[in-house]
């Protein structure tokens, strides 16, 4: 993927003559910021409170939510793919929000800061990374931070609640398009954090409230991964902020020629455009496949539906997964977020002591030409990858794959349970099921895929059905 952005028109010689003066004269460094709150907020459904916020229960688990104001100023890139970019120029004014939840006692806090970068697809911000782990980050003490790096999203915010955000802008004034100050926002919310040994300066704020980081770690789901994967290829290396990043089901070829450790997520939904071109391990690159995983499943869209239920001062209890319309049942039931949970608590260790994650088999392909086609199973769920039990002893037909009138129906995969022929066919009875599904769990703890939470929820799962009964 290219990575150029728009500029005034330039012969080439004289574009690299810019280039080469502007890169001597401006610096590397991501420019400093300055941090403003936290925001008073009114309770919902006030708009004068925090757009995005967190549907899981925060306030009884010890946690503290809260938005902040980041300002500062932020440089403009330009280069090739897979090679450090060049400044072009500096001093462009942002203003844009961040929000963080962390726990509100120190002796809870396990050293770790994931921060997301928020994704803007269909307008909003959504920190969908949150909505898949965030359960698993307050039950283990993770701090979180997500920003709002790009204009889209504030754009949805200020419509949302003039009042509350109608100063932010990350366009300097309209003078900058195509999220070019994205990246820098990104790395000045990174840097603003405090890591052991650091503290905030006399007179600014520590939007942590005293916490120190160990690690900081980067996520981004869809959109927001193809940004971070830009971002590593070519602004990060110029000044790290970032021990880790979680490229989560998107983005092209990733440079593991740096030393950040880099793990690459994807569902079967993101694969059919990249299984051709694979990208192997390395000592700081991992890819895991998640098999009959969709983009957007249904722990997805129910959280996702919790907090707009918030949002609209209604009910998060009767958030509802809803029907988009596809050709297909839609949202496979194959818990990408079990694989998730793990691939954070690798990365945690693969930081603090080099232990790298395990590796996975992609998924399997049956043919490249004329268009790729993944490898199936008999009952048309897709064979190799990571297989999480829901997926390696069936009850339905889960897929990534969908399609239909509806705008995001190919994202959204499927969802086509067996008749009881079939489930008879496979199970002689519920004893048998609830065998093989609590051997694949295990081997999947063993593996080190899911974590051992995950696997006991599996097996009570597989005990609570009517499979075999």
């Amino acid at each position: 993927m290219s990575f150029k952005f728009r500029q005034l028109p330039l012969t080439p010689l004289r574009a690299g003559l810019v280039l080469l003066w502007m890169s001597s004269q401006a610096t590397a460094a991501v420019p400093a910021a300055t941090v403003t709150g936290p925001v008073a907020v009114e309770p919902h459904p006030s708009v004068n409170s925090i757009y995005s916020a967190s549907a899981i229960e925060l306030t009884a688990n010890g946690y503290i939510e809260e938005e902040y104001f980041i300002e500062g100023t932020a440089n403009r890139y330009a280069g090739e793919d897979m090679s450090n970019a060049n400044i072009i120029d500096t001093g462009h004014r942002y203003r844009t929000r961040l929000i963080v939840r962390r726990p509100s006692a120190a002796t809870a806090f396990n050293g770790i800061v994931i921060v997301e970068w928020l994704n803007v697809t269909g307008g909003s911000d959504k920190d969908i990374d949150w909505w898949q782990s965030g359960a698993h980050l307050v039950q283990n003490g993770y701090a979180f931070v997500g920003v709002s790096a790009q204009q889209m999203g504030i754009d949805t915010m200020k419509q949302w609640s003039p009042q509350r955000y109608s100063s932010l802008d990350t366009t300097h004034d309209g003078m900058v398009q195509n999220d070019d100050l994205s990246y820098d926002i990104f790395s000045a919310v990174g840097r603003a954090l405090n890591r052991k040994g650091e503290s905030t300066p006399a007179g600014e704020v520590d939007f942590m409230g005293g916490l120190k980081a160990e690690q900081i770690i980067a996520t981004g789901h869809s959109q927001s991964a193809s940004r971070l994967a830009n971002y590593l290829n070519n602004i990060h290396p110029l000044d790290p902020v970032y021990d880790g990043v979680v490229v989560h089901g998107g983005g092209g070829r990733v440079r593991d020629d740096q030393p950040v450790k880099i793990f690459k997520l994807m569902a079967e939904t993101d694969m059919p455009r990249r299984a051709a071109e694979p990208q192997p391990d390395t000592d700081n690159f991992r890819q895991w496949e998640v098999a009959g995983t969709s983009h957007v499943d249904v722990p997805f869209r129910i959280e996702s539906a919790r907090a707009a239920n918030l949002r609209q001062g209604l009910p998060v209890a009767d958030a509802e997964l809803g029907d988009p319309g596809c050709a297909l049942p839609a949202y496979s039931r194959v818990p990408f977020r079990d694989v998730m949970n793990a691939a954070y608590e690798h990365m945690v260790l693969w930081i603090r002591d080099d232990v790298a994650p395990p590796t996975a088999k992609p998924l399997q392909v049956a043919r490249m030409l004329p268009e790729l086609e993944f490898a199936r199973d008999e009952y048309g769920n897709i064979l190799g990858g990571i297989r999480v039990a829901e997926h390696a002893v069936p009850t339905a037909q889960n897929s990534g794959m969908n399609n239909g009138t509806g705008a995001f129906c190919r994202l959204y995969g499927s969802h086509q349970p067996f008749d009881e022929a079939v489930l008879k066919a496979l199970y002689l009875d519920h004893a048998s099921y609830v065998n093989a599904v609590r051997a694949v769990a295990e081997q999947n703890v063993r593996d080190g895929y899911i974590l051992p939470e995950a696997a006991v929820q599996t097996i009570r799962s597989a005990e609570a059905a009517a499979i075999g009964n």
